[in-house]
C-alpha cells in the first residue's frame, strides 16, 4: 500500500479516499484530492493567490483590447470630434473539432512486457495478457472518425503510445472505472454543463459468439471515445467552457494550464473516478451553493403568477399587473411589515388602481429590498419584489457557474469581492463577511472589467492621474475653448519630460487623440478619487476609492462611473485591507498626503454575476446591467454548435 504525508502524518491511499468520500471536510477537501490526484492539474500551492492575468494574451487574432482612437469626417484641428473608444465585444468562434488522427498509434510496435509489479503498484499494474489484448484491438481504430478539440486529440494519440493499454476496459466489457467516469459524465446538468457534449455509448456487456474481431474493435474505439470525452469534461470543469478573452477586452483570465496525459495517467491508476473527476471543479462555496440552487430550480414548478417585468406605473395611475405585484408582496410579507401592511393589502389585494394607501406600502417594500423607496413602480422594483421568472434563473445560475470556473478554485481569504450587477463590495474573511458597501461602477458607455488582481497598496489623499480617454473625450473640447481652464479647476499638466507648465501655455486645438501631456487633479475635497483609493495595479486603470458625489449611493441604479469602482464606505474597506481600524484610517487622513502597503496576500474580484449565493447560501439575482450574460450565452451556444457533430 502506497502512503502519502510527512513524518506527522502518514495516511493511506485508501483511507483517504475514503475520507473524501465520507465526509472529509469541505475546507480541506481540494488540498486532499491535490495530495490523492495530481492529476495534471497545474496549480500554485493551496493557500497561495493564482498570479494575476497581467501577461496573458490569447493565441488568436481579436479586435484590439486597448482603447482604440475613432475620429469623424471632419478637421481634428478645428474641432472636429476625437473619441478614445472602450474596449470591444467580440462575435465569439469557437475552434472547430479535429479528426483524431490514429495512425501513428496504430502504427506502434507491440511493447515489451511490463517490468515486474511493485508491491504497493500491484493493484494498478496491467497484465501482459490486457496489454497485449490492446495492441491487438488498435487495428480497429483504423477508418475510426472520432473528433475532439485539438489539444485533446493531440493528448490522446500521445498518451496511448506511451501508454498501450485500456484504461476503460476490462476483459470484455466496459470496467467498473468506465462505469463510474459515464454516470459522472452523465450528471454534467447539475454543474451547469451539457449531458450531450460527454456522450458515448457503452458497449452491450454480452458479446456475440463468434464476434471477436468485431467486439475488439468497439472496445478500442470505446476506450478512446470516453478518454476524449473526459478530458473535455475535465478541461471544461477546470476552465469552463468559453475562453472568456475571446469574448471581449473587458475580460481578462489567465490561462488554466491542464496536463491532459497526466489525467489520463491517474485515471488509469486510481479505482476513485468520480472522486477525481469531481474534484477537477471548483471546490469553493459558493460554487456549491449555486449548484444547489440549480437541482432546486430544476425541481420547482414554474411560478405562476408573472408581472411584467416592464411595468411602470406612478402613483394614481392603473393596471392589470398591479393585482399580481400586491399577491406576491403579500406571500413574502415578515411578521413586521405584515403587522403594519397586511390588513391593506388584504383590502386592496385586486385593486387595478394604485391609491394613494398602497403608496406607503411599496414605499416600505422597496427600502427594505434595499432601494430607495420612492414609491414608483418601475422594473427595478418589479425585479426585486416579483424576482425573475423560473426560465431566467436558470439561465442566470448556469451562467454564474461557467463564470467561477474562470476563477481559482480557492477564492483566498481574506478577500475583497466586488459584484457589479449588484453593485456592491465586500471584504470576506475566513467565511465571514466583514465588511459589505454598495458601490459604484462603470456606466454601460465605460464598463468595469472583470478580473481578479491583488491588492497592493493604499494611497490617501491621492493625486488623480487624468485617464487620456477622459482627457479627449471630455475634456478637450472645453480646453480647446479655454486653455486656461485646468490652471483655474485644480489640475497640474506636465509635458512628456515631466516638466511642469501651465494649462494656457498649450495650443490643445493642435492635438487630437494623441496629447502628448499628462494631467493630474491635486488633492481637495472635490478630488475626483476622494480622500483615498484602494490600488491593485491592472492593465484596464481600475481601483476602489472614495468620491465626493455621495449622492449617487442613493441610487438603485450605480453604473454611473468611468469605470473604477467607487466606495460608499471607503474608510472601512482601507482598515479592512490593512488589517487596522476606521480610527487609525481617521488618523492617517488627518496627516496629510501618504500612502501605506498591504502587506497581506488579498485577491480582490471584479466579479461580475447576475446570480450570487450571500454568505448564508441563499442565491441572490441581479440585473445583466451591461448584457453580458447575453453574450456569454451566445459563445455556449457557439461551443455546443461545434460539438454537437461530434462522435
Amino acid at each position: 500500500m502506497k502512503f502519502l504525508g510527512n513524518k506527522a502524518t502518514v495516511m493511506p491511499l485508501v483511507a483517504a479516499a475514503a475520507m473524501l468520500a465520507f465526509g472529509a471536510p469541505q475546507a480541506n477537501a481540494q488540498g486532499l484530492f491535490e495530495m490523492l490526484f495530481g492529476g495534471g492539474i497545474k496549480r500554485a500551492p493551496q493557500g497561495d493567490f493564482p498570479p494575476p492575468p497581467s501577461k496573458n494574451r490569447p493565441k488568436y487574432k481579436a479586435k484590439p483590447k486597448a482603447p482604440v482612437v475613432s475620429r469623424s469626417v471632419g478637421n481634428n484641428r478645428g474641432g472636429g470630434a476625437v473619441q478614445i473608444s472602450s474596449p470591444s465585444y467580440y462575435t465569439y468562434k469557437s475552434d472547430p473539432l479535429v479528426r483524431v488522427d490514429f495512425a501513428a498509434l496504430v502504427a506502434t510496435p507491440e511493447p515489451a512486457m511490463p517490468e515486474p509489479a511493485k508491491p504497493q503498484d500491484a493493484a494498478f499494474q496491467p497484465s501482459s495478457a490486457t496489454n497485449a489484448a490492446f495492441h491487438e484491438a488498435i487495428a480497429g481504430l483504423d477508418g475510426y472518425e472520432l473528433f475532439a478539440e485539438k489539444d485533446i486529440a493531440k493528448a490522446l494519440v500521445a498518451y496511448y503510445s506511451a501508454n498501450p493499454d485500456f484504461i476503460w476496459v476490462t476483459g470484455t466489457s466496459a470496467n467498473s472505472r468506465a462505469q463510474d467516469a459515464v454516470r459522472v459524465l452523465g450528471e454534467a446538468a447539475s454543474y451547469g454543463l451539457t449531458p450531450a457534449d460527454y456522450t458515448v455509448e457503452v458497449p452491450a456487456a454480452s458479446p456475440s459468439a463468434g464476434d471477436a474481431d468485431a467486439l475488439l474493435k468497439e472496445l478500442v474505439r470505446f476506450e478512446m471515445a470516453l478518454s476524449a470525452r473526459v478530458l473535455r469534461y475535465v478541461r471544461d470543469a477546470q476552465s469552463g467552457r468559453v475562453d472568456p478573452n475571446r469574448m471581449t477586452g473587458y475580460y481578462d483570465f489567465p490561462a488554466k494550464p491542464l496536463d491532459m496525459e497526466s489525467v489520463l495517467k491517474t485515471l488509469a491508476h486510481t479505482q476513485q473516478v468520480r472522486t477525481y473527476l469531481e474534484s477537477r471543479h471548483p471546490q469553493n462555496a459558493e460554487y456549491q451553493a449555486l449548484r444547489v440552487e440549480l437541482e432546486s430550480l430544476q425541481a420547482s414548478a414554474e411560478d405562476e403568477i408573472v408581472v411584467d417585468p416592464k411595468l411602470l406605473l406612478n402613483p394614481g395611475q392603473s393596471s392589470p399587473e398591479l393585482p399580481k405585484l400586491l399577491t406576491k408582496i403579500a406571500r413574502n410579507l415578515d411578521d413586521e411589515m405584515g403587522g403594519a401592511y397586511g390588513e391593506t393589502l388584504a383590502r386592496l389585494a385586486t385593486s387595478e388602481d394604485y391609491v394613494p394607501e398602497l403608496v406607503p406600502v411599496i414605499k416600505a417594500v422597496q427600502k427594505k429590498a434595499g432601494m430607495k423607496g420612492d414609491g414608483v413602480i418601475g422594473p427595478r422594483t418589479v425585479a426585486a419584489l416579483v424576482g425573475a421568472s423560473k426560465a431566467d434563473k436558470i439561465q442566470k445560475v448556469q451562467v454564474a457557474l461557467e463564470e467561477l470556473r474562470w476563477l481559482p478554485s480557492d477564492l483566498g481569504s481574506p478577500r475583497v469581492f466586488i459584484n457589479q450587477p449588484a453593485f456592491t463590495a465586500s471584504y470576506i474573511d475566513n467565511g465571514e463577511e466583514k465588511l459589505k458597501t454598495r458601490a459604484v461602477i462603470g456606466r454601460t458607455t465605460n464598463q468595469t472589467a472583470f478580473f481578479y488582481d491583488r491588492i497592493k497598496q493604499v494611497d490617501f489623499h491621492p493625486y488623480w492621474g487624468v485617464p487620456q480617454s477622459i482627457l479627449v473625450n471630455e475634456m478637450l473640447p472645453r480646453l480647446r475653448r479655454d486653455p486656461g481652464y485646468l490652471d483655474r479647476a485644480g489640475y497640474e499638466v506636465f509635458n512628456a519630460r515631466g516638466k511642469r507648465i501651465p494649462s494656457s501655455s498649450v495650443n490643445w486645438g493642435g492635438y487630437g487623440a494623441n496629447i502628448p501631456y499628462s494631467v493630474r487633479q491635486l488633492p481637495s475635497e472635490a478630488n475626483a478619487l476622494g480622500e483615498l483609493k484602494i490600488l491593485f495595479p491592472n492593465k484596464h486603470a481600475i481601483y476602489m476609492h472614495d468620491t465626493p458625489q455621495k449622492s449617487f449611493f442613493q441610487r438603485d441604479m450605480r453604473a454611473l462611473s468611468h469605470g473604477c469602482v467607487r466606495l460608499q464606505d471607503p474608510r472601512g474597506m482601507a482598515a479592512a485591507v490593512l488589517g487596522t481600524s476606521v480610527d487609525y484610517i481617521a488618523e492617517k487622513l488627518k496627516r496629510g498626503r501618504s500612502t501605506e502597503d498591504v502587506t497581506r496576500t488579498i485577491p480582490v474580484y471584479v466579479a461580475y454575476f447576475t446570480a450570487w449565493p450571500d454568505m448564508a447560501g441563499n442565491v441572490e439575482y441581479f440585473n445583466d446591467v451591461y448584457d453580458r450574460d447575453t453574450r456569454l450565452r451566445q459563445a455556449i451556444d457557439s461551443t455546443e454548435a461545434v460539438r454537437s457533430p461530434a462522435s
